[in-house]
């Protein structure tokens, strides 16, 4: 008989993939093609904010460099977007070691400083540069040459493209909590200083998140661009996306799987919803939301929506424990 995680694994893979052939409609495919979009930049974000804990607050610039990518070598040759995924991620993973190897040498919060520094000085540079479009931003194409164009008019071939995505970094991650990287990274999340007199690489662990989670953002990106076929500045490089990761992942369970998947789930809607009834101004009100749930959750779960699940869990079997022993021993003094 399976056991319960695998039934669990099942369940879930059937509701994923089966979502999009029971709610029909153009809104619930969109909305349903960015939630897994947003669990992927989420997730990708989690391999070095939530198993490291080294919070990145710039992270939009690896997201911002893998939208630019394919639609820039659309522009330049007309070449397949496709051809500049990769091209987003070697470019994305150079900047996570330009950033990573001075600040990781320091202790602090240098880390978080210059992951903003940089995504800021990025977003300012692309916004008044020509080559890219400027404020603007760049167009991909507008009608399909072929499948490796990816333009489809409706939104669930995207859907399955992000799920697959999805699928492989969870399968990554997962494979990474039980290799040595894995045990490492949580060893620095829980004191570098303890982890260094272990003999932990401290420096270059952190490095190898930061370099894994760039890439897979990166892609993110690049799935973006595809997906919507335009790109500029605010979209990409905003502040707002690299929050939006943070606060998905942490709602949910940072340094857990599915962690960034649940943040998604919930947050997603809630934010088009907002955008939906207040039109321009839902996007200050997401900034207003996303700071209510920051502060909610350092005063009263710092651990996200899975930790209080298992805390409830455990108080319950706790108390079913205690509750058949009251009933043995009853049956034992009646006897």
């Amino acid at each position: 008989m399976p056991s319960k995680p695998i039934i669990g694994w099942l369940a879930l893979a059937a509701v994923l993939i089966g979502f999009p052939l029971v709610f029909t409609g153009a809104y619930y495919e969109q909305l349903a093609a960015f939630v897994i979009l947003s669990a992927i930049s989420a997730s990708a974000w989690n391999l070095v904010g939530g198993y490291a804990g080294q919070v990145s607050v710039g992270h939009a610039v690896f997201f911002g460099v893998g939208a630019y990518m394919p639609l820039l070598f659309y522009k330049l040759w007309e070449a397949s977007p496709l051809l500049g995924f990769p091209a987003g991620i070697a470019v994305s993973v150079v900047i996570a070691v330009v950033i990573g190897v001075p600040t990781f040498r320091l202790s602090g919060h240098y880390f978080s400083m210059a992951t903003i520094a940089v995504a800021e000085l990025i977003r300012i540079l692309v916004s008044d540069w020509d080559f890219l479009g400027g404020a603007i931003g760049l167009m991909g194409p507008a009608t399909p040459r072929g499948w490796w164009d990816l333009v489809y008019r409706s939104s669930v071939p995207y859907y399955y493209i992000f799920l697959a995505v999805l699928a492989v970094l969870l399968y990554i991650t997962h494979r990474m909590e039980r290799s040595r990287l894995g045990y490492y990274l949580r060893a620095i999340r829980a004191g570098e200083r303890a982890a260094r007199s272990l003999g932990v690489p401290v420096s270059r662990y952190k490095l190898y998140a930061l370099m894994l989670s760039a890439g897979f953002t990166s892609l993110a990106g690049s799935l973006y661009a595809v997906k919507f076929g335009f790109v500029d500045p605010g979209s990409t490089l905003g502040i707002l996306v690299s929050v939006q990761m943070i606060v998905m992942a942490a709602l949910g369970g940072a340094g857990r799987l599915l962690g960034p998947l649940l943040g998604a789930v919930i947050l997603v809607p809630l934010q088009t919803t907002t955008n939906t009834f207040f039109g321009g101004a839902g996007t200050g009100l997401a900034f207003i939301l996303y700071g209510g749930i920051i502060m909610l959750l350092s005063r009263f779960e710092p651990g996200g929506l899975l930790e209080l699940w298992e805390r409830f869990q455990a108080r319950r079997e706790a108390r079913t424990a205690k509750e058949r022993a009251l009933v043995g021993a009853g049956e034992d003094h009646a006897a």
